[in-house]
């Protein structure tokens, strides 16, 4: 069991991986929690709302997997991240964020630091709290930056230390230069040459360091060209941006490595990174494409402002964590700076002809 805790609790493994590794996992859907939503005509905030309206106990997401729940701590801070790119559902992300600092939910998702300790989730919780504006040296009773700095190894990698195996890639990398270029000390510098030197020859970025191979990874690019930029590897950064530009869908999405239909969650994680480093007629494209996605006024009025994982429509089983990743692209605002602080409180609606059913 905490080999799949493990699994499901990765940022670091794109949607369509997570569907190899556990093709019975999808995120639990709550029912609609009736809330004030005001009505709004942004495609961020109407998808923010959206998930707010989904959160479980109106403070987390689910997985489920063999008919059993499971806390999804991943997929939680995504919406968080979500909530304050979209600057809106600020109540939600308030209470999602109290559920990530309980102890037994805390401790599942980053191991107890001593025996088990995994850098992709301390780094993308890390990242959530600065977001959030909250304390990271003492966030659920654990530094988190002390923490993340504990796992860098001698040649800058961030790897997990585990019985159960390291997991750590270049999600969890370049998460970990983000949040701690944020923080007083900095990104290590070494940790920024080892992102830094996984690009492949065709200027993009591999998920996985170490192989034969270097593949680069569409995902893996777009938060490697932010974490890269961030930390002035202004050439490396952009040759990431250009190896996404070239290998756009002429829908203006992305693909996911080794397929071909553009998804939203590539296309949000491409999008975001496309758009916060200057390339706006990609990253426009890229907007639109995610826009098309999403579920309008003609849609049940329970999964408006949801955006739906492909062209082949809405699934409520991939609509969360879609959703989560498309909203980073809707919104544009990178990691870097990405901030809560004057998010509206409420979940709101799209804004819709009172005639529409």
């Amino acid at each position: 069991m905490p080999t799949l805790r493990r699994t499901l609790g990765l940022l670091a493994i794109p949607a369509l991986a997570l569907a190899t590794v556990l093709p019975a996992a999808a995120a639990a859907q709550a029912a609609p929690v009736v809330a004030t939503s005001s009505p709004t005509i942004r495609p961020d905030a109407a998808a923010g709302g959206w998930l707010a309206r989904q959160l479980v106990d109106g403070d987390h997401f689910e997985s489920v997997f063999n008919g059993t729940a499971y806390p999804d701590q991943g997929l939680t801070i995504d919406a968080v991240l979500a909530f304050a790119a979209s600057r809106s559902s600020d109540q939600a992300a308030t209470k999602a964020t109290a559920w990530l600092a309980k102890p037994e939910i805390i401790t599942g998702y980053l191991g107890d630091g001593t025996t088990e300790a995994y850098a992709g989730a301390t780094a993308k919780l890390l990242l959530a709290v600065e977001v959030r504006g909250g304390n990271p040296t003492a966030f659920g009773g654990v530094d988190l930056p002390a923490r993340l700095r504990s796992l860098q190894t001698a040649d800058g990698r961030f790897s997990d230390r585990s019985q159960w195996g390291d997991y750590s890639n270049a999600f969890g990398q370049s998460l970990a230069l983000i949040a701690l270029h944020r923080t007083a000390g900095g990104a290590p510098a070494a940790a920024v040459d080892f992102l830094a030197n996984s690009q492949c020859a065709d200027g993009g970025y591999p998920l996985s360091f170490g192989q034969a191979t270097c593949t680069s990874d569409p995902d893996a690019t777009a938060l490697a060209a932010q974490a890269l930029a961030a930390t002035g590897r202004t050439a490396k950064a952009n040759a990431g941006l250009g190896w996404l530009t070239a290998h756009q869908n002429a829908d203006g999405g992305f693909p996911a490595a080794g397929a071909a239909a553009s998804n939203a969650n590539t296309t949000g994680l491409a999008t975001q990174a496309l758009l916060a480093g200057g390339r706006f007629g990609a990253g426009l494209k890229g907007w639109s494409s995610l826009v098309k996605l999403q579920q309008g006024c003609s849609a049940d009025p329970g999964v408006r402002g949801a955006v739906a994982y492909d062209a082949t429509g809405f699934n409520p089983a991939t609509g969360a964590r879609a959703t989560a990743q498309a909203v980073l692209g809707l919104a544009g605002t990178p990691l870097a700076t990405l901030s809560a602080t004057g998010a509206r409180p409420d979940a709101p609606v799209p804004a819709c002809p009172a005639t529409t059913h």
